[in-house]
Formats: structure tokens, C-alpha cells, sequence
């Protein structure tokens, strides 16, 4: 299979199937891979796969991903110049660090530095930090039970805790920018007005090093692009 013949083809074409396509949405998950792509100079054609059951349902998205979730992406040149079809963020993450060799350390020990804190992003950060947008900003809002809005800030209190103890002696979560980072700092920007308005509630304005981390990481011209893409 190629490209052009895969189903997702139907649905958004490629303008040119020697690159990398892109399918996501500029939401936490989506911007880990377009920032990741940007900050590893790969070409690629983004398009835009909206959270809607017409998009993300569609037979043409389930070819592609059966767990119906942005991002997905498929290299036509993978491993062995053989097409290679990915979904889930953290997997897309590693295999672009390992198919440019960068943000992925340079050691077996730097290496697993950044795949624990990449695996705390998947298994933590996103999931607690999800949940709290549901039940503080949007459907689960409405729920009178104080319990789920009580768990998720705490958790995510918790959570940032350990992220500002982790920074307080470097500029990166593992050291070096590294994957790690473009899948964590998405997600504590979720946290601010464009997004779950949260600050107040999580306790911001106590972590300081978390702060001048995110500071940093969106100060960068491809961290400030990544984040726009897919338009």
C-alpha cells in the first residue's frame, strides 16, 4: 500500500505523497507531533481531521486509526523505504526522534530519561489534565457532584508539583529539549485562558520553574508554529 492508495487518502488527499502526511487537530495530542515535526526540520503536509464523529469516525480516519484519536501520520519512506502508518502521539513522538536521531538523547541512559517522562506525559499529564478540562471548563461542568472537579485539580496540583521539582535544576523536563518536552508542554499550556482557564483553581502561581518552562519552550519560532497546525 501506498499512500495515495491508503483509504485516508479519499477523504484528505495528499498534494504530494512523497511527504510525510500529517492528520490531526491543534489540541494538546494533535501539536506534540506538528511542533516535533517542525522542531525536526521533516517536511510534511498537515491536514486537518476535526473531533467530530463525521471526521474522526469516518471509515477513512478508522482506516488509519481503529481508536478513532488524532493525531495519526503516515511516512511513505519508514523503515526499509517501506510506508509506515502510526496513531497514538507518544509512538509518532518515538519514532520520528529515532528516524532523525534528534530530542531523544544521544545515550541508552539519556534515551530512557526521556521515555520516562514521555510515558509519565501519556499515562499522567494528559489523562488527569483531560479530565479536569471536562469537569471544570466543559461538559462535565454541569455535573452538581463537587467530586470528579475535586480529584482532577487535585491531581493535576500533584502533577504539577512534580514537574516544577523536576525543572528546578535544568531548562528540560530530561535534560536536553527533548520529546519529553513537546509532549509535556502542551498540555500545561492547556491549563491557561485559551484553554481550561484553570490556572487559579491548580494553584499556578506556586510553581515558578513550571512557569519559565513554558515560558521557554513557547518562545521558540517552532514550538509557535507547531502549535497553529493544523490552521
Amino acid at each position: 500500500m501506498s499512500v495515495l492508495t491508503h483509504p485516508i487518502n479519499k477523504k484528505w488527499p495528499a498534494q504530494d505523497p512523497t511527504l510525510i502526511q500529517l492528520y490531526s487537530y491543534p489540541t494538546p495530542n494533535g501539536v506534540k507531533v506538528s511542533i516535533a515535526l517542525e522542531e525536526m526540520g521533516l517536511a510534511y503536509e498537515a491536514h486537518k481531521v476535526t473531533l467530530s464523529d463525521a471526521d474522526v469516525k469516518s471509515p477513512e480516519f478508522l482506516a488509519l486509526n481503529p481508536n478513532n484519536k488524532i493525531p495519526a501520520l503516515i511516512d511513505p519512506n519508514g523503515p526499509d523505504g517501506d510506508m509506515i502508518a502510526l496513531f497514538e502521539s507518544g509512538a509518532i513522538l518515538m519514532y520520528l526522534a529515532e528516524k532523525t536521531g534528534k530530542f531523544y538523547g544521544s545515550t541508552d541512559r539519556e534515551r530512557f530519561e526521556v521515555l520516562k517522562w514521555l510515558m509519565f506525559q501519556m499515562g499522567g499529564v494528559g489523562p488527569m489534565f483531560g479530565q479536569l478540562g471536562f469537569f471544570y471548563r466543559y461538559a462535565g461542568a454541569a455535573i452538581e457532584d463537587p467530586r470528579p472537579r475535586e480529584r482532577y485539580i487535585n491531581e493535576a496540583n500533584r502533577i504539577l508539583s512534580v514537574i516544577d521539582k523536576q525543572l528546578a535544576d535544568k531548562d528540560w523536563i530530561a535534560g536536553d529539549l527533548s520529546i519529553a518536552d513537546f509532549a509535556i508542554a502542551p498540555w500545561i499550556g492547556a491549563l491557561g485562558p485559551i484553554g481550561y482557564d484553570a490556572h487559579k483553581v491548580v494553584g499556578w502561581d506556586s510553581f515558578k520553574n513550571v512557569h519559565a518552562y513554558l515560558d521557554r519552550f513557547l518562545a521558540r519560532p517552532a514550538v509557535q508554529k507547531g502549535i497553529t497546525i493544523p490552521s
